[in-house]
């Protein structure tokens, strides 16, 4: 039996929708994953298989085929979990069929059939949206996350039998709703620190606000504990306020990254990195992505 399930590939800060075509079939044994898949998708089906015994539902024993498409783009992560989990339900008769063309499924799975968070589920959340999904079923560590995205039915869940019950129709789910630019209004400007903070060192104060002011770059020199990181994780908080969409951009940077707090909708304030200054150039590299 031939089976579809919808997952999602992120590449960037964007998304594109991935279909997981799961065939199970009499003539023979075996698994085989295709699709270009890195390592840790193809090692996916040993956590499917104990996700779904541990259970208590039925892994089958026929011959397994799954296919990732489009096929020429790489496949990388533990997110397609539950997508393809779903999918082998489906094909051996233990999931109803008629909804899974109606939802972007993702979710890494544990040994026991809990599911833990993903990365990028924002960027996932506006993909499904503009490509007319009813909604998505994700990791509940990521409801609120993807739940910024209006016009969609976000489902946040914490174990695989219950995605597979929603689908079944014996279980009711409810959607997560966050309000966004109620979010975005009361979480504006919650810095844990503050400018006003620093006490003496007027000089550079007033150095710092005429960088701010003018949008220019800033060098601190000085030796360790003079104060420069001090002084520069304040330095935001006088910055003017992130508009919405540029909030809207950051989270979508943090999501990608994997640097969400638990059950976080939105980055409201303007983020501070603290590289080292031993860091290599590659490292500077991948921390402008993160």
């Amino acid at each position: 039996m031939l089976v579809k399930t919808f997952g999602s590939a992120v590449h960037g800060v964007d998304a594109r929708t991935i279909t997981v075509e799961v065939n199970v079939d009499a003539g023979g044994t075996g698994f085989a994953i295709v699709g270009l898949p890195d390592n840790a998708v193809r090692e996916s089906f040993n956590r499917v298989e104990a996700a779904i015994k541990n259970t208590g539902l039925t892994m089958t024993r026929k011959r397994i085929v799954i296919n990732m498409a489009p096929a020429d783009i790489r496949k990388e992560g533990s997110a397609y979990d539950l997508t393809i989990a779903i999918g082998l339900l489906a094909a051996s008769d233990q999931c109803n069929v008629e909804l899974l063309d109606k939802y972007i499924i993702m979710g890494e799975l544990s040994l026991d059939g809990s599911l833990m968070p993903i990365r990028g589920a924002l960027p996932i959340a506006i993909q499904a949206r503009k490509e007319g999904y009813k909604g998505i079923i994700l990791p509940k560590q990521n409801a609120r996350e993807a739940a910024i995205v209006d016009s969609l039915d976000v489902y946040g869940i914490e174990h695989i039998r219950e995605a597979l019950e929603f689908l079944n129709g014996t279980l009711e789910l409810e959607t997560t709703v966050v309000n966004t630019r109620e979010e975005f209004l009361e979480s504006s400007n919650s810095y844990e620190f503050d400018f006003s903070d620093v006490k003496g060192q007027e000089n550079i104060k007033r150095s710092l606000e005429i960088a701010a002011a003018g949008g220019h770059n800033v060098i601190l020199i000085g030796p360790p504990g003079a104060g420069k990181t001090m002084l520069a994780k304040r330095l935001p908080t006088i910055l003017p306020p992130l508009n919405l969409h540029e909030a809207l951009e950051t989270t979508k940077i943090h999501s990608v990254a994997g640097h969400m707090a638990r059950n976080t909708s939105l980055i409201s304030v303007r983020p501070f990195r603290s590289p080292h200054h031993t860091i290599s150039y590659v490292t500077v590299s991948k921390m402008r992505l993160s």
